[in-house]
């Protein structure tokens, strides 16, 4: 996929196992479609030049449904180390003036949130975080100039959130609120209920099944 030269490029984590759900989480049917397709919906109203999907688990499966939207799909080998290890490949494989970072499991973040962190970051923001009822949660801008932090200090499943409390000069902080849903999906019953809230019908069954 790519756009008009925006030198933002977007980052889907979607290499983690999903043992909560019980596997193929991001497979799962959510409004009768994979789930990851309303992530990358999401994103085509967005102002990122290209977006990258890091895969690991059901990376076969998962490839199939994302190459129909023209992605960057990279493979991350090390996945079940956590997922400072998919963030990690994602940015190697990133050529963009900075990285928007996005879980695969957060189906309602709408691209105004992604234009807000945009914003900031055209305003001299170095990293930019979505706020939610003031709570920090993703996605997160990451400009080229501290992926060599991320790369000295990310380490296990926490993603970036200790690094950014360890240098809060770095951070700014962007309100979200009404521009998006955060709720992510861990097990089956979330999806459930987050198919009973949007007023959808989904059958939960894999794709491809």
């Amino acid at each position: 996929m790519s756009k008009d030269h925006t030198g933002i490029w977007a980052i889907v984590l979607a290499a983690g196992g999903g043992s909560r759900f019980g596997g193929g989480k991001l497979l799962a049917r959510l409004r009768g479609r994979p789930l990851i397709e309303s992530v990358l919906d999401n994103l085509l109203d967005a102002p990122v030049e290209e977006i990258i999907v890091v895969v690991g688990a059901d990376a076969e499966r998962l490839h199939e449904v994302c190459a129909r939207y023209g992605v960057r799909i990279v493979a991350n080998e090390e996945w079940e180390r956590g997922q400072s290890t998919s963030v990690l490949a994602g940015l190697r494989a990133c050529g963009g003036e900075a990285a928007v970072v996005l879980l695969g499991d957060q189906p309602f973040v709408g691209p105004e949130a992604v234009e807000r962190l945009v914003a900031a970051f055209a305003e001299g923001a170095r990293v930019a975080v979505a706020t939610y009822a003031g709570k920090r949660r993703n996605p997160v801008l990451f400009s080229r100039e501290v992926w060599p932090l991320l790369e000295a200090e990310l380490a296990g499943d926490e993603g970036a959130r200790s690094v950014l409390r360890r240098h809060p000069e770095l951070v700014v902080e962007v309100p979200c609120e009404g521009v998006g849903d955060p709720a992510d999906i861990d097990t089956r019953e979330d999806l459930r209920h987050l198919e009973e809230m949007r007023g959808a019908v989904g059958d939960y069954k894999m794709a491809g099944e």
